[in-house]
């Protein structure tokens, strides 16, 4: 008799894959940089200036334009910052050189503006939270599942997360001028697997760019999320179905 064929209008049940640790990009997924304005009034204030929103909407508008931290990446890059560009996020002093220099080719009155936008960077007043990032890593974290934040970046955001009471919620930080790889090189996602001591089969990262689904590479599973409004809930919920947690 010929060997039994299984019907394909009933296909096997799969169980559903186990989850032991969730890997979060940082800017685009847990929070966002402030708003373009209030970024060029925060800066000029702290460097004794007062702007009107008028004269700071139009230098905001510049300032993104030609490469904001956070912002769309720049249409050029000059070619005395090309070595700084790309060396960005993997050397804290090439992230600086390269958003200070943007920054300066942008004509200005304010002295020391360039790097007053910078440093708001480093701070977590520059920062905005997305609405379901708190609940999301509080209810991972009570499940059990061990969370990491993989991040091309080139300063170090743990006092962020402390300045917003999550500092708690994250297990480790696989930041990419502290690990000297960058996503989507596999490595730097196995390197937070492993700072979790976490199967890549049983890790999921979640991101909000193509880099971030270059964990597939490591044998993760990524969720790449759309874009979202600072400070507006964007699809971090999705994370705890994935998980099998309830909030």
């Amino acid at each position: 008799m010929p060997d039994a064929v299984e019907s394909t209008d009933h296909p096997p049940h799969r169980p559903a894959r186990q989850v032991d640790a969730v890997l979060f990009d940082f800017h685009g997924t847990l929070a966002q940089v402030e708003d373009p304005v209030l970024w060029v009034q925060a800066a000029a204030a702290a460097c004794g200036r007062d702007l009107d929103r008028t004269r700071a909407t139009v230098l905001a508008d510049r300032l993104v334009m030609a490469g904001r931290a956070g912002g769309p990446v720049p249409h050029r890059v000059p070619p005395h910052l090309a070595e700084h560009w790309a060396d960005r996020d993997l050397y804290a002093h090439s992230h600086r050189a390269a958003y200070t220099g943007l920054a300066a080719t942008v004509p200005t009155d304010v002295e020391g503006l360039a790097d007053a936008l910078y440093d708001r960077l480093l701070g977590p007043d520059g920062w905005l939270p997305y609405a379901d990032t708190a609940p999301t890593l509080r209810t991972l974290h009570d499940a059990g599942i061990r969370v990491g934040v993989v991040s091309n970046i080139g300063f170090d955001i743990r006092p962020h997360f402390a300045a917003w009471g999550l500092e708690d919620l994250i297990d480790a930080y696989a930041l990419s001028y502290e690990i000297g790889r960058a996503k989507p090189d596999p490595a730097i996602f196995l390197r937070a697997c492993g700072m979790l001591g976490a199967d890549p089969e049983r890790t999921l990262m979640v991101g909000d760019t193509p880099a971030d689904a270059g964990a597939v590479k490591a044998g993760c599973a990524a969720l790449v999320l759309p874009a979202a409004e600072p400070g507006h809930p964007n699809g971090l919920s999705a994370t705890l179905a994935l998980t099998g947690c309830t909030t």
